[in-house]
């Protein structure tokens, strides 16, 4: 299904900027002896626009309206990108095309569409920026953006090729040769949705955790408080930086960047092991520090797209997966949506969480939401 979207998007980017270049040339009469510049520009904003809108609504499927309040920066950049890549195309093919110069038309128009598909791969890996939560990685980023880039860059060149062949060989019907030129660029656009669905292949992988029930927000009391009674630094949920990463949004400051908020999910490494508990020593610290647990109750071992959680071999019913306890010492694996729950030790102070849960993804559904 989502091959077809990505092709149909495609496919009605093409036509619309091609109909919308037709109405500059023919109905205004705008630059009608140079028309390059008119045409690769409408191309280009078309299909960026058109595929960073796409991509929106396909990585949100839950949650149009929040879609729609996305589309305002990320089409802004699609537009930008566009237009001065599709001048700079058309500007140059523009130049390229005196006969002076003696430059196959067949290179030069194979060059335009390579600038097209290649502005439009790079409008996408730029927005992706302002609408998913993993482009807070910048090694995610820059791959996403090398990847959008290269694959529109060759779904071009193949377009164009199939194209230019079809010229050659007279394969085109007679019907269609005054219908040409949209036929081609259909073609580009048809390259271009095949290419973005299989390097935007979703759901993407990312091993995380996503802290619910045990780490509401309490806030500070400082009515009545000793101003020479300092707080512990050890009495809140916390992850080892050198470690473990967040992977949304939070304020930053040098007292609380490591802390466990509800609602905030850590990002967990693709290869390694994760140790829970509430020890603090340096030779068996916890990443994911949880005060009020054993000092060490379970690790999570991410093993590339696995994940495995082995509890303590003999506090393993003070965990719970998907709300049943654990009845032996036997490791876990993992799968997405599943709930992990840690139950505190017994406390008769009410500021003690009876347990701490977690919810274990490994894909994005729906990033920023």
């Amino acid at each position: 299904m989502r091959l077809y979207f990505y092709i149909l998007a495609g496919l009605i980017s093409a036509l619309l900027g091609w109909n919308i270049a037709q109405v500059f040339l023919s109905d205004f009469g705008w630059l009608q002896g140079f028309p390059e510049i008119v045409l690769f520009p409408c191309m280009a904003i078309s299909l960026a626009i058109g595929s960073v809108t796409n991509e929106i609504f396909i990585s949100n499927p839950t949650r149009p309206k929040l879609s729609v309040r996305m589309l305002g920066v990320p089409l802004m950049l699609a537009f930008m990108v566009g237009l001065i890549a599709g001048v700079t195309a058309g500007g140059i093919s523009q130049i390229l095309f005196d006969p002076s110069l003696g430059i196959s038309p067949v290179r030069i128009r194979v060059f335009g569409w390579l600038v097209v598909g290649g502005s439009v791969g790079l409008a996408e890996g730029l927005s992706w920026r302002h609408h998913s939560l993993e482009a807070g990685n910048p090694k995610r980023f820059y791959l996403r953006l090398f990847m959008s880039i290269l694959a529109a860059s060759i779904a071009s060149l193949i377009a164009a090729g199939i194209f230019e062949l079809m010229r050659l060989l007279g394969l085109m019907p007679a019907a269609f040769k005054p219908y040409e030129d949209p036929l081609g660029f259909a073609v580009l656009g048809l390259c271009l949705g095949v290419a973005f669905c299989i390097t935007n292949a979703s759901p993407s992988y990312l091993p995380a955790l996503r802290a619910g029930s045990g780490f509401e927000y309490k806030g500070y009391e400082y009515k009545g408080i000793d101003v020479l009674d300092e707080k512990n630094e050890d009495d809140y949920p916390k992850i080892n930086p050198s470690k473990l990463r967040f992977i949304t949004y939070r304020s930053q400051d040098e007292f609380d960047d490591n802390e466990i908020e509800e609602g905030i999910s850590i990002e967990l490494p693709r290869r390694g092991m994760i140790r829970i508990g509430s020890s603090v020593k340096s030779e068996n610290k916890a990443d994911i520090y949880l005060p009020h647990l054993l000092p060490y109750l379970a690790n999570i071992k991410i093993e590339g797209n696995r994940a495995f959680l082995t509890p303590h071999k003999k506090e393993f019913l003070k965990i719970a997966i998907n709300g049943t306890r654990l009845s032996s010492r036997r490791k876990v694996s993992l799968k997405h949506n599943y709930v992990i729950t840690f139950y505190t030790e017994k406390s008769e102070s009410f500021k003690v969480p009876k347990f701490y849960r977690f919810v274990f993804y490994n894909r994005f559904f729906d990033p920023m939401a």
